[in-house]
């Protein structure tokens, strides 16, 4: 584990926020552990930042002034690659849906609490790594290939426009064909977190998939939910 957090110790966290104070704090508590860190508080200069810098991880909060964290994540999601944390201030699951739907890998809930996000950032950037150390590093079914190492996916020979937590969730269920995965195990394997029970991020990601890799959504054949257990990716008969 310490190899791992070394390792990871020069990468590089832009920071949107426009609470000055909250972006200190959190800007002194990641460089203490190793980060490199860049600040910008106002939201319409979001996106240009993002694609100008390309930091490993972006720490974006919901509510900014100029443009909303909704809005920049959208923009920039076909352009950035790495991943982004929304941080939100209400309760509410429907900005945290919304969030998921834009492009966002996961969220944190405000008040901040340091331990959580920095657990939640280590879980986001390992999954960076995973194609390094996976030993099959593609997969092909009838009309689907996934391949970890480029982090790509074809149907029909068409290259599907996947989100990083959407190849994240797609190459776990793949590599995994034929057996179901519990919530349980996809959290802990994706988020690094124990399911509470209520979260539904891995049902948002699951419904943007379906569509994406040829299935119906009313009628999957591909990944089916299997109910008060989890879901299955469905081998090739």
């Amino acid at each position: 584990m310490e190899d791992r957090q070394d390792q990871r110790a020069q990468d590089h966290v832009l920071i949107i926020e426009d609470d000055e104070r909250l972006a200190g704090l959190t800007r002194d508590y990641l460089e203490a552990n190793g980060f490199r860190v860049t600040i910008e508080e106002d939201g319409a200069r979001g996106v240009e930042r993002i694609l100008a810098i390309q930091p490993d991880l972006v720490i974006l909060d919901l509510m900014l002034p100029g443009e909303d964290g909704l809005s920049i994540c959208r923009r920039v999601r076909s352009d950035y690659p790495g991943p982004i944390l929304m941080l939100t201030a209400r309760t509410d699951d429907m900005d945290q849906v919304l969030g998921l739907e834009m492009g966002a890998d996961d969220y944190v809930p405000k008040p901040v609490q340091p331990r959580v996000l920095l657990a939640r950032m280590r879980a986001l950037l390992r999954r960076l790594d995973a194609a390094d150390s996976s030993a099959d590093t593609r997969l092909a079914f009838r009309d689907l290939e996934i391949d970890n190492a480029t982090r790509e996916a074809w149907l029909r020979g068409d290259r599907i426009d996947l989100t990083s937590a959407e190849f994240d969730l797609l190459w776990l269920l793949a590599s995994h064909a034929g057996r179901v995965l519990t919530r349980e195990e996809i959290f802990s394997q994706l988020r690094g977190i124990r399911y509470d029970g209520q979260d539904r991020s891995i049902d948002v990601r699951v419904s943007r998939i379906r569509p994406k890799v040829g299935d119906d959504p009313h009628h999957p054949h591909r990944i089916k939910t299997v109910r008060s257990k989890g879901y299955l990716f469905v081998k090739d008969s």
